[in-house]
């Protein structure tokens, strides 16, 4: 498991000095103004500098093969686009909060079931992606009076994951650090029926055989895990962007039907593929979903 380090390197520090610029630049100007301006900085200076496009190129031409040129190249612009609104939509912290509430996104299949669970004090898993942004999700749930835990990875860059861990944490609470003490607390939290939004969408290399867009990808059991140990219905929820490029529609699926972990999961990777090709820029390509290298070391 990666861990951010005691102490930052001079690239480190740089990275932040250079990341805390861009973000100043943002969030003098009001909301509206921000988050294109942040889109269009990703697309044109962080998607560049970070590589992104390679990443992105690798995992469609591996996933979707037949994607036309024209496609691969409008997909990488709007994977781009997103991670830099998203960015500056977790740093407007409550002032993001405020506009999610106000618009009452929430909507699905599965929404009365995370209502009553939790009117019940029973707890609920839920399966969550890099898709859209995950924080307005969050938002989503607890503006309707509900609580959600979350789990989050404290980032490598100790300078830059100060700010992050502040900005996440005024959007909503409890979070838990991919840790010890985070398990730890998570238990607990789940012991006393609460809902936590757990990730599955990132390479696992000591994951399940499982398969994503028809691919080798290996997969996180313990969102499945957590659900059958605890009597909790495992519930996908994804926080698309709508068309404006500020609001959003969160959209709670319905449970996944209570099986194998691996067959749970499976079903989880399957219904997120499905929102992925259809909203094929909003997914975080830029994530090494594959590694076929790794893969065969695990034969």
């Amino acid at each position: 498991m990666a861990r951010p380090r005691d102490k930052g390197t001079a690239a480190d520090w740089l990275s932040d000095r250079a990341i805390r610029a861009l973000l100043a630049l943002a969030m003098a100007r009001p909301f509206e103004q921000r988050i294109p301006f942040m889109g269009r900085m990703a697309r044109r200076i962080v998607a560049p500098l970070a590589g992104f496009d390679k990443r992105i190129r690798f995992g469609l031409n591996l996933a979707c093969p037949d994607l036309t040129e024209p496609e691969i190249q409008r997909i990488s612009r709007e994977v781009a686009d997103n991670f830099g609104r998203t960015v500056a939509e977790i740093y407007s912290g409550a002032e993001f909060a405020a506009r999610i509430a106000a618009s009452d996104p929430l909507e699905g299949p599965g929404l009365q079931t995370l209502i009553d669970r939790q009117a019940a004090g029973k707890p609920v898993i839920l399966a969550v992606a890099h898709f859209g942004n995950y924080d307005a999700m969050r938002a989503a749930l607890v503006a309707r009076g509900l609580t959600v835990g979350a789990v989050y990875r404290p980032m490598d860059n100790p300078y830059f994951n100060a700010h992050y861990a502040e900005a996440i944490h005024a959007i909503a609470e409890p979070l838990f650090p991919r840790d010890r003490s985070g398990t730890i607390a998570l238990v607990r939290f789940l012991r006393g029926g609460g809902m936590v939004a757990l990730g599955f969408d990132q390479y696992v290399h000591k994951g399940a055989d499982l398969t994503f867009f028809g691919q080798p990808a290996p997969t996180l059991l313990s969102p499945a895990t957590f659900a059958l140990k605890y009597d909790a219905p495992l519930v996908p929820i994804h926080a698309i962007r709508q068309a404006d490029g500020i609001t959003f529609k969160v959209l709670v699926d319905e449970p996944i039907t209570p099986a194998s972990p691996e067959d749970m999961m499976q079903a989880a990777n399957d219904r997120l593929e499905e929102m992925v090709r259809a909203h094929m820029g909003q997914w975080f390509w830029v994530h090494r979903r594959w590694k076929p290298h790794l893969n065969r070391d695990r034969a």
